[in-house]
């Protein structure tokens, strides 16, 4: 059984899953709160001109929308937009939109593609959560901002491009993207939060300033970008090699970190009773072998052993 409706901004079609087919009033400027959450038969959609918002989960859990045409006059896509919209196959977001909000496209499980304007600036915390489909995306050069989970789980992304301008990575945010095999992150980025690239198995080849700050377990579990470690990560170690002794200790923190042993260095060890000098006379603690320092690759402690 089908049905259809008219939508005058008002109305509330939440939960109707016998609705097929949705016409809009002339004047219709919001499309509000919940409008058609959960209204599962709804297959298509074609938003008119004049419309310039999208509310909070307007269309949450429609599971067989396939396919929706958003004019160029919307410039706000709330919260949970579009979530679980799990049969949106591709969506061209409008140019006069500037944030990719909270949950936007979260688990939209079949979206292959999507285009982001210029004029966005931010993506929101979990925006393409578990859009297991997605192969690749361009993110805009006016991007200073990817939210925690921003990406999670987008298990097919293969190729993604960070621009210069983007400032912060967040927590998580590339997370479990397991085909992802090279990324560059620019040196306008001064923070990759905690486990940001967690999980990323394809990852081969990174390119990042030494300058950046990582957060603990950022490229845990990288098991492609570990073996390849020695050859990958010389930016990092060179930067090692130019350090005073008294950032010894946050370089090494960052090589764990790419190891995945971060609690090896959360209760580092005790300094060892017995000092060698330097040439200068100057005595400089020993480096205590410990069970963490297996787990690096040995050229790179060689590195460091050679520094000291």
């Amino acid at each position: 059984m089908s049905s259809s409706a008219v939508y005058s901004g008002v109305e509330s079609f939440s939960d109707n899953d016998e609705l097929t087919e949705v016409t809009f009033d002339k004047g219709v400027t919001t499309i509000g709160e919940r409008a058609f959450q959960g209204c599962s038969s709804l297959e298509a959609i074609t938003i008119p001109d004049g419309v310039t918002t999208i509310g909070y989960g307007a269309f949450r859990g429609c599971i067989s929308l396939a396919a929706i045409t958003i004019p160029d006059s919307v410039t706000t896509i709330d919260k949970y937009a579009f979530q679980l919209c799990s049969s949106l196959a591709a969506i061209i977001i409008p140019d006069g939109v500037t944030t990719i909000d909270y949950c936007a496209f979260y688990g939209c499980s079949s979206l292959i593609a999507i285009t982001i304007p210029d004029g966005v600036t931010t993506i929101g915390e979990y925006a393409f959560y578990g859009c297991s489909s997605l192969t690749a995306i361009t993110i805009p050069d006016g991007v200073t901002t990817i939210g925690d989970r921003a990406f999670r789980g987008c298990s097919s992304l293969a190729v993604i491009t960070i621009p210069d301008g983007v400032k912060t990575i967040g927590d998580a945010a590339f997370s479990r993207c397991s085909s992802l095999a090279a990324i560059t992150i620019p040196d306008s980025v001064t923070t990759i939060g905690w486990y940001a690239f967690f999980e990323c198995s394809a990852l081969t080849r990174l390119s990042l300033s030494p300058a950046v700050s990582i957060g603990n377990e950022c490229f845990s579990s990288c098991t492609a970008l570990i073996s390849a470690a020695a050859d990958q990560n010389m930016l990092t170690v060179e930067d090692l090699l130019n350090s005073r002794w008294h950032r010894i200790r946050e370089r090494v923190n960052a090589l764990l970190c790419l190891k995945g042993t971060w609690d090896h260095v959360e209760n580092p060890p005790r300094r060892s009773a017995r000092k060698r000098k330097r040439t200068d006379g100057v005595e400089a603690p020993a480096l205590r072998v410990t069970e963490a320092r297996e787990k690096i690759p040995k050229v790179l402690w060689r590195v460091i052993l050679e520094f000291l």
